[in-house]
């Protein structure tokens, strides 16, 4: 009976719970980049169809999040005029992308492909947001955990609504 009625220790302070933005689009990033990894290795088809899903769900969820939420507040504050709307129109080349093998059985090598050119697109995608976006939105007057708080919220409700749209 080792742990079954201890609880876990806590890792983060109450006050430390609320994460800033960049902090969160960097975590889906890097579960993204895992999933893609994991794809790479997966040989059965049952593997291969569930890991798409997971990729799709979790891109078209952090896509929509940025674009309602993160790139607005960014174009404001930074009053860009290159940084969004390039990340929006790469957004726009991902969904093509997620739209041609999400629910698709992968049928081998055509599909395989499309799955590593969208996962070197995000992998460029993420790059550019991470070196180039996030440290001028972090040094902006942005409120980041206010922004995290919203992004969350939002990100709870569209995979509430993915999930009982599946069931």
């Amino acid at each position: 009976m080792t742990n079954a009625t201890t609880t876990p220790p806590q890792t983060h302070s109450p006050a430390s719970k609320a994460k800033g933005a960049t902090e969160l689009l960097r975590a889906d990033h890097k579960l993204v980049s895992g999933l893609f990894a994991e794809y790479e290795s997966a040989r059965s088809k049952e593997k291969k169809k569930a890991l798409v899903a997971r990729i799709c769900q979790e891109l078209s969820v952090h896509a929509q999040v940025e674009e309602e939420i993160f790139y607005p507040a960014v174009k404001r504050a930074l009053k860009d005029k290159e940084l969004v709307p390039e990340a929006t129109v790469e957004h726009a080349t991902l969904k093509a992308l997620i739209a041609q093998v999400e629910g698709v059985e992968p049928d081998g090598e055509m599909f395989d492909a499309k799955i590593k050119v969208l996962s070197e697109y995000v992998e460029h995608h993420v790059k550019e947001e991470q070196n180039e976006m996030f440290p001028k939105a972090t040094s902006s007057k942005l409120d980041m955990t206010e922004l995290g708080a919203e992004i969350t919220a939002r990100k709870e409700e569209l995979l509430a609504e993915k999930s009982s749209a599946i069931a």
